[in-house]
């Protein structure tokens, strides 16, 4: 692991590092900020998926989540959204698929199988990565995210709802099997047969009898993505069904930025440690 920069922030440590992934088969990097509490010993961690087009320095430089972070002593981690580099398949000028686009799946057609393998890369390398190099508690873990990164945050804690004790997404993609922004890239990605599709669809998850103890959901009422990508109805329709506690809060006025994001980080750290601290 290459360590490619570190700053001081709230008396912890905002780190920036690279590393060489076997599942994505690319270097990868990844922010890490840990709080003043990890001096005395293991902390609570709490994964930050972000969403299309972005990197790990989105929700860094503009997430205002490090102070937060450091008052409830939580380690947050913000992976990259997809491999990238020379040699790495991709569509250029197609924001909505490969680089930046990698919807936290392990695709299972070519070419893109070799080096699009986010699911993996997310649930196991870089936890492990995580639990060797930093001081985190691995037995106290949440995950939360935005766009894309709401849906991945969402579709893992489903499938390992023993792993992690919190799940919260700000406009998380409710059903991406069907929405116009995701359904292409599931199509390239794992080919046309849309069963293979539900692993990876928190909606379909939960109608298939994943479960999960609760979910806390932001979402801006002037988001141009809410009537034809997100539509958080369609999660909150399967989870009371399901019998889920789903939180789904109405932002008036708030877009899909991170101006939105900003404003409510700190409710969902603060949502998040409650729960990895009981």
């Amino acid at each position: 692991m290459e360590t490619l920069s570190k700053a001081r922030a709230h008396g912890g440590t905002q780190g920036v590092y690279k590393h060489d992934a076997q599942t994505t088969g690319c270097p990868m990097t990844f922010a890490v900020f840990v709080p003043p509490q990890a001096e005395n010993g293991p902390v609570p961690v709490l994964w930050y998926l972000s969403g299309l087009t972005c990197t790990h320095a989105n929700v860094m430089d503009k997430g205002e989540y490090r102070k937060a972070a450091a008052e409830h002593g939580v380690i947050i981690v913000a992976p990259d959204t997809s491999p990238r580099g020379p040699g790495i398949p991709d569509e250029d000028g197609n924001w909505q698929f490969g680089s930046g686009a990698g919807f936290y799946l392990d695709a299972t057609q070519a070419p893109y199988d070799k080096n699009y393998r986010m699911w993996s890369y997310v649930t196991e390398e870089l936890p492990a990565l995580i639990a060797k190099e930093f001081p985190a508690d691995m037995t106290r873990q949440g995950i939360f995210g935005h766009s894309m990164g709401g849906h991945g945050a969402l579709t893992i804690a489903l499938t390992y709802p023993d792993r992690f004790k919190s799940c919260s997404a700000f406009a998380p993609i409710a059903q991406p099997s069907t929405a116009g922004w995701s359904k292409p890239a599931f199509e390239k990605y794992l080919g046309t047969d849309v069963a293979a599709w539900r692993a990876h669809d928190a909606t379909a998850l939960i109608e298939d009898g994943k479960r999960f103890p609760e979910f806390l959901v932001d979402q801006g009422s002037a988001d141009s993505f809410l009537k034809d990508g997100l539509r958080p109805w369609l999660l909150q329709e399967a989870c009371t069904k399901a019998g889920i506690a789903l939180t789904l809060n109405m932002r008036e006025g708030y877009d899909h930025s991170y101006f939105f994001i900003s404003s409510f980080m700190d409710d969902h750290i603060a949502w998040a440690a409650e729960r990895l601290k009981r």
